[in-house]
C-alpha cells in the first residue's frame, strides 16, 4: 500500500484503487480519471472481452476478471492483491435497474437481479477488502446510490430498497472506519449519462442526470479529501438546476 500522502499536490501516485464494474460507461470513466491522476487501477469485471474493449489501452490500468457475486472468487482476488501490497481504494459501480408498474409487477426475477448486483457484490467485495482498506493510510470506499432512496415509487420499489440496503451497508463500514484515516461514502445521483447516450438522443436534455465524467472526478477527489470530513457522508452529484 502507498506511503504517499493522499492530499499530495502531485496527485494519486502510489495509490492502488480497485474499480468493480469497470467495463460499464461509469467504470471506464472512473478508471481513466484515477489512472490519469496517477493511481494504479485494478479494473474488475465479469467479462474479459468487455474489459479489454473498454480499457485495454489505458496506461496504469490492470484488468482482472472475477465473479463478484461469489464470495470465494472475491476472496481469491483479495488474496492475490494482498500479496502485491494491497489496495487503497474500492469504487463499487456494479448495479443495474429493474422495475416499472405496480408493486405486484415487481417480480422475483427482478428482485434477485437487483439484490445480487447491487447488494451481494458490495457485501462480498467489502468483506474481502475491508482489512486492506482499513490498513491503508488513505483507504477509501465508495458506491453510487440513487435519489430513489429518498422518494421511492411503486415502480422502483425493488431498486430503491436494494439501494437503501447498500447505503446501510456503507454506513456500517463508515462506523468501522471511525477514528481511522479511512472513509466510506455514498455518491447520490438521479441517473448517469454518458456521451454515447447523448449522441443516440441529441434532442433529449437528460435533466438532473449526472455525467459519468463528474462521477469520475468525484472519485478522484475522495483521495484528496480529509477522511474525518467525508466518512459516512451521502455526497450528492445531482446537478443544480
Amino acid at each position: 500500500m502507498s506511503t504517499a500522502g493522499a492530499g499530495d499536490a502531485a496527485g494519486l501516485q502510489g495509490l492502488k484503487v480497485l474499480v468493480a464494474g469497470a467495463s460499464s460507461a461509469s467504470g471506464t470513466a472512473v478508471c481513466k480519471a484515477l489512472a490519469g491522476a496517477g493511481a494504479s487501477v485494478v479494473a474488475v469485471g465479469s467479462s474479459a472481452g468487455r474489459l479489454a474493449e473498454a480499457l485495454e489501452d489505458v496506461p496504469g490500468v490492470e484488468l482482472r476478471t472475477c465473479d463478484l457475486s461469489r464470495q470465494g472468487d472475491v476472496d481469491g482476488l483479495a488474496r492475490d492483491l494482498a500479496a502485491e501490497g494491497g489496495v487503497d481504494g474500492l469504487i463499487h459501480l456494479v448495479g443495474g435497474w429493474r422495475g416499472g408498474g405496480t408493486l405486484a409487477d415487481q417480480t422475483d426475477e427482478d428482485w434477485d437481479f437487483l439484490q445480487q448486483n447491487i447488494l451481494t457484490t458490495l457485501r462480498n467485495v467489502s468483506r474481502s477488502f475491508i482489512g486492506q482498506l482499513a490498513a491503508s493510510p488513505h483507504g477509501r470506499l465508495a458506491i453510487v446510490s440513487s435519489t430513489a432512496v429518498e422518494a421511492p415509487t411503486a415502480g422502483n420499489a425493488g431498486y430503491a430498497a436494494a439501494k437503501a440496503a447498500a447505503e446501510a451497508w456503507v454506513q456500517a463500514i463508515a462506523a468501522g472506519f471511525s477514528g481511522t484515516r479511512s472513509a466510506a461514502v455514498v455518491f447520490v445521483v438521479k441517473a448517469l449519462v454518458n456521451e454515447s447516450m447523448r449522441a443516440a438522443a441529441p434532442e433529449r436534455k437528460f435533466p438532473g442526470y449526472t455525467g459519468v465524467d463528474e462521477l469520475a472526478a468525484a472519485s478522484v477527489r475522495l483521495f484528496t479529501s480529509d477522511a474525518a470530513q467525508i466518512n459516512g457522508q451521502r455526497i450528492s452529484l445531482v446537478p443544480r438546476t
